[in-house]
């Protein structure tokens, strides 16, 4: 071997171990992924397996399902009042079709709609009759929609519909739309970002459960390096740091070091990268998305009575009610025409999310008996029988007009006493003795 070549081995060491095994013989442990921009900003695999997901998913979605939907006729007097169609309540609130009750089926509409943006139905009419006789729920992923023609090609086999429908042949439920108003964008879109970083965060608390909170660090020496040994000094430092990794793997706690070789950690601890505090903060942040309060995912948040209650009607306004809102304007700008549509309504009934809620039922029940309603009608709400004398009108003992509160307290006029009867019979009396 020349000078040359030695004098360039010194300053050009060649790793002749395999890169993929350390030297300790053990197998490596898959890296650890917390920067990559693509894992935080587009996450893999299902968001549903992220706690705080799957709570608000369920939660809006079981929250409709259980809601009863109410076919309803506008009377003469501008009252909707129930249409009395036998057959359009059982699609609505039993059977839409016939694999799915009622409440699957909504509960799956909603689902598709937060995590895929869309939900498509297509009503199925007799041939002979013209009559509703079916709602069928298209899969995921099974319709392609034209936004510039204005159809929609289905192809699903699970259910056994094909074809290209019209725009007024499918029933379209769309989330908050994004670029094109024609179209729906899941709330998993906006929220990738969020979802990412709390997919991140449950990796890394696997991750550091399944390495039991390994540490990580770099071995070295006093740095005095005899000449012409280097790459024998560094094959015993690979030597030094392999056993010391396999015996932290083994369980092992404290480990001694040979000489004058020296460990420095550069892993950092679940306080020092506020790991803890970074999970409670993306709970917060996925809450925002779907609107939904902290309270409703169990979240260690301090709460009390008149917060929770406000939390709830909060709820019910800001978050459900629009839900509801545009199920109920696509099923009547569907399923009715333009004719009828203005004599006929789709509703959901939310009286019963206070089912459970029975002393602000029986608050509501006695307000509205004060303000006009009979005995009768407040029965019927509970699905109760009606009363003898329960469909009069009554009013609060306590409120009377300002007339009647005058006439009681002014005095009474004195009457004027009838002499005439008493003298009469004076003179008969009088009569009689004589």
């Amino acid at each position: 071997m020349g000078f040359r070549q030695r004098l360039a081995r010194l300053f050009i060491r060649e790793n002749t171990s395999n890169p993929s095994t350390p030297p300790g013989g053990s197998p490596p442990l898959p890296p650890r992924k917390g920067g990559d921009p693509l894992t935080l900003y587009y996450p893999q695999g299902d968001a549903m397996t992220i706690a705080t997901v799957y709570r608000c998913v369920r939660l809006l979605s079981e929250s409709v399902a259980s809601l009863p939907m109410q076919y309803l006729k506008r009377t003469r007097d501008g009252v909707f009042v129930d249409a009395g169609d036998m057959r359009m309540d059982y699609l609505l609130n039993v059977q839409p079709e016939g694999a799915l009750s009622a409440f699957d089926f909504w509960r799956t509409v909603v689902m598709q709609l937060l995590l895929r943006g869309n939900a498509y139905a297509v009503p199925r009419y007799s041939p002979v009759t013209g009559t509703l006789y079916e709602i069928k729920l298209c899969g995921v992923g099974t319709v392609a929609h034209d936004t510039t023609n204005g159809t929609y090609a289905v192809n699903d086999m699970n259910n056994g519909i094909y074809g290209t429908f019209d725009e007024d042949e499918i029933i379209h439920i769309k989330g908050l739309p994004g670029a094109c108003p024609k179209t729906g964008v899941s709330v998993l879109a906006y929220a990738r970002q969020s979802i990412g970083i709390a997919q991140a965060g449950d990796s890394e608390t696997l991750n550091r459960f399944l390495n039991g909170g390994d540490v990580r660090g770099i071995v070295s020496n006093s740095g005095d390096a005899v000449r012409g040994f280097g790459e024998y000094q560094d094959e015993e430092l690979e030597k030094t740091a392999g056993n010391i990794d396999e015996r932290f793997r083994n369980g092992e706690r404290i480990v001694s070091l040979p000489g004058d070789v020296g460990f420095k950690q550069i892993s950092l601890t679940s306080a020092d990268m506020q790991f803890l505090e970074s999970r409670k903060f993306g709970v917060l942040e996925i809450c925002r998305f779907f609107g939904v309060h902290p309270s409703f995912v169990f979240s260690d948040t301090a709460t009390n009575y008149k917060s929770a209650e406000q939390a709830n009607m909060a709820f019910l306004s800001h978050t459900l009610a629009p839900l509801l809102r545009n199920i109920e304007g696509e099923l009547r700008r569907k399923l009715l025409s333009p004719s009828l549509s203005a004599r006929y309504s789709f509703r959901f009934n939310p009286r019963s999310l206070h089912a459970c809620d029975l002393a602000g039922m029986a608050d509501y029940r006695a307000k509205m008996l004060q303000t006009g309603s009979t005995v009768n009608e407040v029965r019927r709400m509970e699905n109760l029988p009606p009363v003898e004398g329960g469909d009069t009108v009554m009013v609060s003992a306590n409120l009377k007009s300002l007339d009647t509160l005058l006439g009681e307290s002014l005095p009474a006029e004195p009457q004027e006493e009838d002499t005439e009867p008493q003298k009469h019979k004076n003179d008969q009396d009088e009569g009689d003795e004589k």
